[in-house]
């Protein structure tokens, strides 16, 4: 397929459909997260399902993602997207209907398969059919309501999961799909580069998925059972060899699914760098405000989706404007100066203590998130299409691929990593503070066994109005510490995430 301009028909219908089909993944990955109470008491289901309801989902994602990119570079990128379309449809329809948690969480993973064959295909099908001079617009456009779409999820899921219609989350993915389908169908033409081998890495294939599973596996573990627990080191350890195998097949195969060559190319390399460091802290923060808002401050679930909207609507104003700034003056100083203000709001973020709830959110949290938002409007568009500029066009959908798998990869490495330590903590704060009250020995324990729940920890019933009032408190307090600690380390992620650009990332000749 010739490259085409934004404003051409065919560009219009490949812009349309490759946000209806991405918006599907990205409603599902943030709306589900505000209608769990609803869901787990719908299914009677315990709180280890509802960590895998959304796990496996993310489990599957991570580790085909990098397989899915490749396929479509390979069998056709139109085809590619089209199956990935109809997998997570089909996953959607079985979450909707599913009886139990157990089978809930089976179709989740379809879903994350699914998704690992939209969310590259979207991207690099983008990259492939736009003209260069516009291909950072395209992305910035797709980046924009992608991102809309994503925080308006919580909104969504709030509203839904009120009413009891938590199973509308994912009914709703129908329609969408069937639409971006049919666009794709009768408006769009394959695209595929002949001049690459269309042979499949098998070997390549196996070791990457397996790598990533294990290593996606073990990291989404560590929360529940702690670093030093067998399956988190065996699963670890797995992923590291599979994936050491992998590089390995790749360097001596004749037509590797991931080209080590690719990073050779420096700006390549430290846009993905770049990638891992943002992406862990914009995850990692993300949820601990969203934790904090609604079991310390005392917003409710629809509130705390609320107060993410200047965020939304920065993207939405912000994100086309940086595409076009990328197009025209280069993205170098897009991503450094964006990731550092992406910094800076997360550690104004990291300074917000306990408050009156969301009548001072204006003073709170509002500055924090403004700042936050305005780096990454200026960021997510240049990253995504230097990723796609530092390759040829035949290897759009590999690149978008290893991007993606990063961007997951930083996401459960942050969220398990820095979850333990916010535990940890939590654990100590409790510790040190129930020495100071009078309490029997069995409930301080009840009290200290309660930590992984934070700001949700419950009070041990035999508990005076007074040892009550002085707990709750130090849940607060203890709470507070480990937010303020892990907003502070993934401001830290974000300014790292500046100097990886700031190293290898250069404006094209």
């Amino acid at each position: 397929m010739k490259a085409v301009s934004l404003s051409s028909n065919t560009g219009r219908w490949i812009m349309a459909s490759s946000i209806l089909a991405s918006s599907m993944a990205f409603i599902d990955s943030t709306a589900l997260n505000v209608v769990l109470p609803s869901l787990q008491s719908s299914l009677n289901s315990s709180a280890s399902d509802i960590f895998w309801v959304l796990n496996a989902y993310l489990l599957m994602l991570a580790a085909f993602i990098l397989l899915g990119g490749s396929l479509g570079d390979k069998l056709g990128r139109k085809k590619v997207f089209l199956t990935g379309i109809f997998i997570f449809m089909a996953g959607s329809v079985a979450c909707g209907i599913a009886p139990d948690v157990n089978l809930l969480i089976i179709f989740r993973a379809l879903q994350g398969l699914g998704g690992a064959m939209m969310i590259p295909g979207s991207l690099s099908l983008i990259s492939a059919s736009f003209v260069s001079k516009e291909r950072g617009t395209a992305i910035g456009t797709w980046s924009a309501v992608t991102t809309m779409v994503t925080i308006g999820g919580p909104i969504l899921g709030g509203i839904l999961g009120d009413a009891g219609l938590w199973r509308y989350i994912f009914f709703i993915n129908v329609p969408i799909g069937i639409v971006a389908a049919l666009i794709l169908w009768f408006k769009v033409g394959e695209s595929k580069d002949e001049q690459i081998d269309h042979r499949l890495d098998y070997p390549g294939a196996i070791t990457a998925v397996l790598g990533l599973a294990l290593l996606t596996f073990g990291f989404l573990r560590i929360p529940e059972t702690g670093v030093n627990n067998s399956q988190v080191l065996i699963s670890l350890a797995g992923g590291l060899v599979f994936f050491g195998l992998f590089i390995y097949l790749e360097k001596k195969s004749k037509y590797p699914m991931m080209p080590l060559s690719l990073f050779s190319n420096k700006t390549f390399s430290g846009v993905n760098l770049l990638t891992f460091f943002l992406y862990a802290g914009l995850s990692a923060g993300l949820l601990f405000l969203s934790l904090n808002m609604v079991q310390v401050q005392g917003y409710s679930q629809l509130q705390a989706g609320l107060t993410l909207l200047p965020f939304s609507l920065l993207m939405v104003l912000v994100a086309r404007f940086a595409g076009k700034l990328a197009d025209k003056y280069g993205p170098r100083v897009l991503l450094i100066a964006g990731p550092a203000a992406a910094g800076a709001g997360l550690l104004l973020l990291s300074l917000v203590r306990q408050t009156a709830g969301p009548s001072e959110y204006w003073t709170s949290f509002f500055p924090g998130i403004v700042i936050f938002g305005l780096g990454m409007a200026f960021t997510v568009a240049p990253l995504t299409s230097t990723v796609m500029a530092a390759v040829a066009d035949h290897f759009s959908g590999t690149a978008s691929g290893v991007n993606n798998a990063i961007t997951r990869i930083a996401s459960v490495f942050a969220n398990a990593i820095l979850g333990a330590l916010a535990i940890l903590i939590f654990t100590a704060y409790l510790a040190e503070e129930t020495d100071k009250i009078k309490l029997q020995p069995a409930s301080r324990q009840i009290i200290l066994a309660e930590s992984s729940d934070f700001g949700n920890a419950e009070l041990p019933e035999e508990l005076n109005d007074k040892q009550r009032i002085q707990i709750e408190k130090v849940y607060h307090q203890g709470f507070i510490r480990a937010y303020s600690t892990v907003l502070m380390i993934c401001s830290g992620l974000a300014f790292l995430g500046a100097a990886m650009s700031a190293l290898f990332v250069k404006n094209p000749d």
